[in-house]
């Protein structure tokens, strides 16, 4: 990580002057680049190799009275902007977190939390499809998150317009669908009770409700949940959740509107620098509108899967993921897998 240069956010600071008076803040610089090459099996590969870059401003000050705030701004391959958010830290309070489209507050932050060497077992070159929970990080968010007590943590989050995300300052905006207010809330557990066997133990559950605003048709709020466990012992870590989505829409018979997800994870840290893992992620369909007889099984169902191992060399990582889908796309009997080769670089 290089410090590229520190300058006074004035700006940012004027902002907060209604809370308390700040100092100057510093702003950072840190960015990566990975270098990828990517087999598709039997499928046409075409290009292979691919090229990944990003650099993120990190800035961070103190207010007199001892809170604390950070922003961080998020440019993608190509400089182009990519997400933002600001957090105040209010101590022994808490904290507030104004996002902005990077999709990381409320029960986004718990769509796979299970162990891995990289990256979640459909995020490795092919996703299958899958269906995973976001809730208001599809939109510009507010997020609280509880200051520690007894190991629990609590999040709730809010959005006033489902699907609007990049707002400015000083303008409004519209997510132009029927969507509403969006709310999320989550809670992770660490219950160790003072014990040694227990301090790897942490249980994680969130819930959201999406309003809609439809007067013509008969869709209802939407609705997504999720729960898991994740339990690490000495160099091996192991993890297991389940999630679903409800869209609201009951006005088309030929779609389903609900989809149940299953995850389970495993990792080993063979050293400090090695470690691998193997990775499944599930999604079934369900929930057929007015009890219209079900399609095929594989049509329902789409099963990833993924080995996974990354070797980690002062700012370099070397990291190989194999993926399989089963039912891609939910297409019976269309499976595909992918070789993954990649090289990270952080500066």
């Amino acid at each position: 990580m290089n410090k590229l240069t520190k300058v006074g956010c004035s700006a940012l600071c004027g902002s907060l002057a209604a809370i308390a008076s700040a100092n100057a803040g510093s702003l950072t610089a840190v960015g990566g680049a990975d270098l990828t090459f990517t087999s598709l099996g039997q499928d046409v590969t075409g290009q292979p190799v691919g090229l990944g870059s990003n650099i993120t401003f990190k800035g961070s000050g103190e207010l007199d009275n001892g809170w604390t705030f950070a922003l961080a701004i998020a440019n993608a391959n190509g400089g182009a902007f990519s997400a933002a958010n600001v957090t105040i830290d209010m101590q022994g309070l808490g904290k507030f977190n104004i996002n902005q489209g990077n999709s990381g507050n409320g029960i986004a932050a718990m769509d796979d939390k299970m162990p891995t060497a990289w990256e979640e077992a459909w995020g490795a070159g092919l996703s299958g499809g899958v269906k995973t929970v976001l809730g208001s990080g599809n939109a510009q968010n507010i997020m609280y998150t509880s200051p520690k007590v007894a190991g629990t943590t609590v999040t709730l989050t809010y959005a006033h317009e489902y699907g609007a995300t990049d707002v400015a300052d000083k303008t409004t905006a519209s997510a132009n669908n029927n969507m509403g207010r969006s709310y999320d809330a989550t809670i992770t557990m660490n219950p160790s009770l003072g014990t040694e066997i227990l301090s790897g133990l942490n249980l994680f559950a969130g819930a959201s409700t999406i309003e809609r605003r439809d007067n013509a048709n008969a869709n209802e709020d939407q609705y997504q949940g999720v729960a898991g466990v994740t339990y690490a012992l000495g160099p091996l870590e192991v993890g297991a959740q389940w999630s679903g989505l409800y869209d609201g829409d009951e006005t088309t018979i030929t779609t389903y509107h609900t989809y149940k997800n299953h995850a389970f994870g495993v990792a080993f840290n063979v050293n400090d620098d090695l470690s691998v893992s193997y990775g499944e992620y599930q999604t079934r369909k369900a929930g057929y509108v007015n009890d219209v007889v079900q399609s095929g099984e594989n049509t329902r169902v789409v099963e990833v899967n993924s080995w996974q191992a990354a070797y980690t060399m002062g700012g370099a990582s070397f990291r190989i993921a194999d993926v399989k889908v089963s039912n891609n796309l939910f297409s019976a009997g269309v499976d595909r897998n992918a070789t993954v080769v990649s090289l990270g670089l952080a500066f």
